[in-house]
């Protein structure tokens, strides 16, 4: 691409609605152009192999725009991925990212704050949306994390709830620290008294501060 060849787009998301609104807005713009619009991850790895600037990518459409961001960084790193979506927890921002994604927006932005984005990915650039980069700094800003090789059965975010529980944090407080749903929470707590092989959370306590957790960050 030239400096005077548009940004070539395409648009994955399988709400039609969106996806012409989408449209729309680009293709009002003297600097890019829709060269496809798809539904799904398959579609989404298809059409990168056509070699667009930026993948325009939904997380929630058949197939899971994660693995298709996963996919297409894989097999075309110069295909840059910019995220828009409505989802905004923690575990979609940072799997997005750490599938590939340059930026991520959410699909409540702003016309100006979309195009910002679209054309800052285009260059290489990282972006997001106000609310996304302030829990990015914020999930950078935590302390560090235990070393893995303290219950290495659990996943890095099992590890971080039974972090919070060995500091006395109840679900709904640990909910609201790591931006998850209550239920979300109760399903993690659940797994890990399960792989931990304790029978209740009193139990995990004991077993997580034993191991050198919640002694001093905990009230």
């Amino acid at each position: 691409m030239t400096e005077f060849d548009p940004l070539r787009v395409v648009i994955a998301d399988d709400h039609p609605m969106f996806r012409r609104g989408l449209n729309s807005l680009v293709t009002a713009q003297n600097d890019m152009e829709v060269v496809g619009e798809v539904t799904s991850a398959a579609e989404a790895i298809e059409a990168a192999a056509a070699l667009p600037d930026i993948i325009l990518m939904d997380l929630h459409m058949p197939g899971g725009g994660i693995e298709a961001t996963r996919e297409i960084a894989r097999l075309y790193p110069n295909v840059q991925i910019l995220v828009v979506t409505m989802f905004k927890d923690d575990d979609s921002v940072f799997s997005a990212l750490r599938a590939g994604a340059r930026g991520y927006v959410l699909k409540d932005a702003e016309d100006e704050e979309l195009l910002r984005a679209v054309r800052a990915v285009s260059r290489g650039e990282a972006i997001f949306s106000p609310e996304i980069a302030t829990r990015v700094l914020a999930y950078f800003a935590r302390p560090p994390s235990l070393p893995r090789n303290v219950f290495p059965e659990l996943t890095d975010r099992e590890r971080e709830v039974l972090e919070l529980v060995a500091e006395g944090r109840g679900n709904p407080e640990i909910a609201g620290r790591l931006n998850l749903h209550l239920k979300t929470v109760a399903n993690y707590a659940s797994n890990i008294f399960s792989k931990l092989q304790v029978a209740d959370r009193a139990e995990a306590i004991a077993v997580a501060r034993h191991a050198g957790l919640g002694t001093e960050r905990g009230n």
